[in-house]
């Protein structure tokens, strides 16, 4: 079975050039090192190898679909991330907790220095609200500051994503709230289809960490225009790379091994 790779927690559009470029420096280290890294990211269900009859656990447990049967032209990170050929790929911290952890082996921690809101392997999510007067964005990035959200809509891309709903759930429960104060929550399954939500007053608030809040602001300005952050939450360490726990023990070890001179070491919750 081919093996494979992905990066797509930052693959906008915009972005796959310089995506596709880092893949290729560490691919070149990995093949130099017997590593047999495939020559492409995959960026849909179409990319994987099929898996007749599923992916299962250890137990005969089916925890993914067989990628064959799936949209093609869709990505499904659940099933890219149980995947038995999976060489390397970013994931979150949420799905890592939520059931994900047996299955992967942690190689390594992206970095947040240089973005606004990031330092080392820490992230912090901005909370996004419509712009209501011409001033730019005011609110310092070194603390957690929640806005005024009792009965707002809220829009998350997924509610086992760290920064787009658990951040800010935890912070609400550090001071002594929880979710249940938002009027109604909606899931969009992306950061960018949850800014445009707010953006078009069909939402009031989300929560989108800094990297990708960058990346909008860069690539899609009309879009930000509209926008503001009125908040931000406390750090959390951002997203680890990661790799099968099915791929053989030496691979897994040159590959952590690689990932580390490109990355940060790994980091625990």
């Amino acid at each position: 079975m081919s093996l494979i790779a992905s990066l797509p927690m930052y693959d906008l559009p915009e972005q796959r050039a310089s995506v596709d470029a880092l893949w290729r420096s560490l691919r070149g280290v990995l093949r130099r090192t017997g590593i047999d890294a495939p020559a492409k990211l995959a960026r849909c269900n179409a990319d994987l190898p099929a898996v007749p009859s599923g992916i299962r656990d250890a137990s005969g447990v089916l925890i993914a679909a067989d990628p064959a049967t799936l949209p093609p032209d869709e990505f499904d990170l659940h099933t890219l991330w149980h995947h038995p050929a999976l060489l390397f790929a970013q994931t979150c911290w949420g799905p890592l907790q939520q059931g994900l952890e047996p299955f992967v082996d942690v190689l390594a921690q992206d970095s947040y220095n240089g973005i606004y809101g990031g330092t080392g392997p820490f992230y912090r999510s901005a909370l996004i609200q419509r712009r209501r007067d011409n001033t730019s964005d005011s609110i310092p990035a070194n603390t957690a500051v929640l806005p005024r959200l009792s009965g707002q809509r809220f829009a998350f891309n997924s509610k086992d994503s760290r920064s787009g709903y658990l951040a800010l759930e935890r912070d609400l429960r550090i001071a002594g709230a929880s979710m249940t104060i938002f009027a109604h929550k909606i899931r969009t399954g992306s950061h960018l289809a949850s800014l445009y939500m707010v953006a078009s007053k069909q939402a009031d608030v989300a929560a989108i960490d800094c990297r990708t809040w960058a990346l909008v602001k860069k690539y899609h300005p009309s879009l930000t225009k509209k926008l503001q952050v009125s908040g931000w939450t406390t750090p959390a360490i951002g997203l680890p790379f990661i790799c099968s726990v099915h791929l053989p023990s030496d691979i897994r070890t040159g590959i952590a091994t690689v990932s580390q001179q490109f990355f940060l070491h790994p980091k625990r919750c």
